[in-house]
């Protein structure tokens, strides 16, 4: 419902307009319910407003979705996990890079925040198992390290 208030020949008037239906519209002045009806022809034909559906997950061209699953790994060594769910923005080393624990091997963003995602572990980076823009959940393993 909307409120309006008017002054008209200097008398205040409080108008209350309820919604549209059929051309039929509650409309409260001052206090006072009237029920008005419009008339068909001069009335514009007004839908009501349905909630709109939420949209589907996005998907690749390929129709798989968006989100990252889980890789096994195929060798052994440590996982760097996703401590949070987000998008991977960039993997600043490469297959075969020596890193230390302290070392940055991706940029996550989680919560409209950079994240900087260390190595955790002394080694050379095996494996990557995801790629710049991919969405990852907390848990998932990023890059190996042995």
């Amino acid at each position: 419902m909307k409120e309006y208030k008017y002054k008209i020949n200097g008398n205040p008037y409080t108008v209350t307009i309820g919604d549209l239906d059929d051309n039929k519209v509650e409309v409260e002045v001052n206090g006072v319910a009237y029920h008005v009806e419009l008339e068909a022809s001069k009335a514009a034909k007004v839908k009501p407003v349905s909630t709109p559906r939420p949209s589907a997950a996005p998907r690749t061209s390929t129709g798989e979705k968006v989100i990252a699953k889980p890789a096994a790994a195929s060798g052994t060594g440590t996982a760097v996990k996703a401590p949070l769910p987000g998008v991977v923005l960039s993997i600043p080393v490469k297959v075969g890079d020596t890193v230390k624990a302290a070392d940055t091997v991706l940029l996550l963003e989680a919560m409209k925040m950079e994240n900087a995602i260390h190595a955790g572990t002394d080694g050379t980076v095996k494996e990557i198992l995801v790629a710049a823009g991919d969405s990852v959940l907390e848990g998932n393993p990023l890059i190996i390290i042995g």
